[in-house]
């Protein structure tokens, strides 16, 4: 898609309403996983979130989805949602959102890898090749000796190697989505993995004893904040302009939000909850994001659909 469909303001409304949002919600999940465990603050997320979409999918006479699809819907919902975004929760408490953020934002990166070495899959052009060297000097400039997790520490190397773990199981999902079988209907799709993802964070939380960690005594406010911004704003309200804008915009101009959204995590972080910004912190975010452009625009030309570009919303936000 090539041409405008809507008026520009409205586009552009839409646009930054992705931009703020999706790359503000790192910081809700810092914010929400301080007093709620992490398996449950997304499980919470993912099943109320699902639960209303689908609720009103289903309002709208979408078909009632089949055992296949509900089938696809829980394989997706695994990678994507558990393995995925359950991960960077667990993950934030260990390291702050602005750097999560950016590991998370490597995506792309991973999702080419994946696909060059599955049977069938696409072969990285020199561009894209030349991409994923950028992307991981970036990374190694971020985390190498003397790099920082945003409060004048050294990254704490587990919840790095979780985000690391994130960023693969979400672009693996990613390639699975492509192919799955899941209703016409995007938001009632993504309401099906949303369901199907929270049951397992829900279970997943319960086998790892997180109920009995969870004292709702001690629930602050501000991870309530969290948790309901994740929900109304970050799923619902998000993906509602991201699906729109699918719609009406270019497909190049959406899909903007995978350079912009670590950059506005890493200002949010530093302007509300003080998170340090370091000139080698920004250096490496530019390096990353320029790596992910040039990514990106090198396998722009491939892309069949625009069902690669919602499949590769990075996995802080969903």
């Amino acid at each position: 898609m090539n041409e405008y469909r809507a008026s520009k303001p409205k586009i552009w409304v839409a646009l930054v309403t992705v931009y703020i949002l999706w790359g503000s919600t790192y910081l809700a999940i810092r914010v929400g996983v301080q007093t709620i465990p992490p398996f449950l603050l997304a499980a919470i997320r993912f099943l109320v979130a699902g639960g209303l979409l689908y609720g009103w999918r289903r309002l709208v006479k979408d078909p009632s989805p089949t055992r296949l699809e509900w089938r696809s819907a829980a394989v997706v919902g695994f990678f994507m949602l558990v393995a995925g975004n359950g991960t960077l929760a667990w993950a934030e408490q260990r390291v702050v959102s602005g750097i999560a953020a950016l590991i998370v934002g490597t995506s792309p990166i991973w999702m080419v890898l994946i696909d060059a070495i599955r049977p069938g899959g696409r072969r990285p052009n020199f561009q894209t090749g030349l991409g994923i060297l950028i992307g991981f000097a970036g990374i190694a400039l971020l985390i190498g000796p003397g790099g920082f997790s945003g409060n004048g520490q050294s990254i704490d190397p587990i919840g790095l190697a979780a985000l690391v773990f994130c960023a693969i199981t979400w672009s693996a999902g990613s390639l699975i989505n492509r192919d799955a079988k899941l209703p016409e209907s995007p938001l009632m799709g993504i309401s099906m993995e949303m369901l199907a993802g929270g049951v397992m964070l829900l279970l997943l939380g319960t086998l790892t004893g997180e109920w009995s960690r969870l004292e709702l005594a001690k629930v602050s406010t501000a991870s309530l904040v969290g948790l309901l911004y994740l929900i109304v704003f970050g799923a619902m309200i998000g993906f509602s302009a991201y699906l729109w804008l699918l719609r009406v915009a270019p497909t190049p101009l959406v899909s903007t939000y995978a350079y912009v959204n670590p950059l506005i995590a890493i200002f949010v972080g530093n302007l509300l909850a003080d998170e340090l910004l370091t000139a080698r912190i920004l250096i490496a975010a530019l390096v990353i994001v320029s790596s992910v452009a040039l990514i990106n625009t090198g396998r722009s030309a491939s892309v069949k659909s625009e069902g690669d570009l919602l499949a590769a919303h990075p996995c802080g936000e969903d």
